[in-house]
């Protein structure tokens, strides 16, 4: 089978901690592909995620790499067992993969971790907003392009019709509350469908107001999706230039410090609420 010319973020996943476990292991490309029995460039291919692997294949790498921690290994056979197309790849094509890499990302999370300062999480938007938001970019989109960008927003929402949904726990700015895409009467129902998705039990909205001032990571947005062990767990980025991945134990640490201190100044869920209420009824 030829290589994948463009693979997942979460194929290229798999094939990094295969390669993060051969080089701890000190092991070469060679020596690796002679446990399989292939020729030694297919290493290479399925440590780029440009290849797959079996389940198998990944039990016997991680067996002679000494690996004995069973749950990551279990964890990463079983993202090698993958061979259903999400719902994600009908839009292959008609948006940049890492919108597609998103979804992904959040449909294989146990618990999604989010904090914004000036847009709400898209998990939240309403239809009206994300629209508002898609046409304030620069430079402007085609309406056809704006509305698949809507839809594809809307249909990662289902990740929370799942059974069982991922825990989302998401702190939201006050700056973010005020923001007015698409006048006041589209925020009004915006926060209204906050409150709504709060009552939910998977989901926990938190805000913090203005009052509580500086905090670390002020101002950046931050998606902590948390894998099926601690070694998967995603760190994604938004920037103008799309979204960035990150998953280094070092980086992951800071973002989930950055989390818990944001946690620590933010209002409780009930206080939450009950601010979300103050503002829509402002409005």
């Amino acid at each position: 089978m030829a290589p994948r010319s463009a693979p997942t973020e979460r194929q290229r996943r798999l094939g990094a901690e295969l390669r993060k476990l051969r080089l701890a292991a000190g092991m070469t490309t060679e020596h690796a592909a002679g446990l399989l029995g292939v020729p030694r460039t297919n290493v290479p291919n399925m440590e780029s995620g440009r290849s797959g692997i079996s389940p198998e294949r990944v039990r016997t790498l991680a067996a002679n790499y000494g690996c004995t921690d069973q749950a990551l290994v279990d964890a990463l056979a079983s993202m090698a067992s993958e061979r259903d197309k999400g719902w994600w790849e009908s839009y292959r094509g008609q948006l940049p993969d890492p919108f597609l890499d998103i979804a992904e990302m959040e449909w294989h999370a146990r618990r999604v971790r989010i904090i914004v300062s000036v847009h709400l999480p898209g998990l939240l938007q309403t239809e009206e907003h994300a629209r508002a938001v898609f046409e304030a970019v620069i430079p402007r989109l085609a309406p056809a392009d704006v509305e698949v960008r809507v839809a594809h927003r809307l249909d990662r929402q289902q990740v929370l019709e799942r059974t069982p949904p991922p825990d989302l726990d998401v702190i939201v700015h006050e700056a973010a509350l005020r923001m007015e895409f698409g006048g006041p009467a589209v925020a009004r129902r915006q926060l209204e469908h906050l409150l709504l998705m709060s009552g939910r039990e998977a989901v926990t909205i938190r805000v913090i107001p203005f009052k509580a001032g500086g905090f670390p990571g002020a101002g950046q947005s931050v998606l902590y999706a948390e894998g099926a062990v601690p070694q998967l767990d995603t760190v994604e980025l938004d920037s103008t230039h799309g979204p960035e991945f990150i998953h280094a134990e070092t980086q992951l640490h800071k973002y989930r410090a950055h989390l818990d201190a944001a946690n620590g100044v933010a209002l409780e869920p009930d206080a939450s609420r009950d601010f979300i209420r103050t503002l829509v009824s402002d409005l």
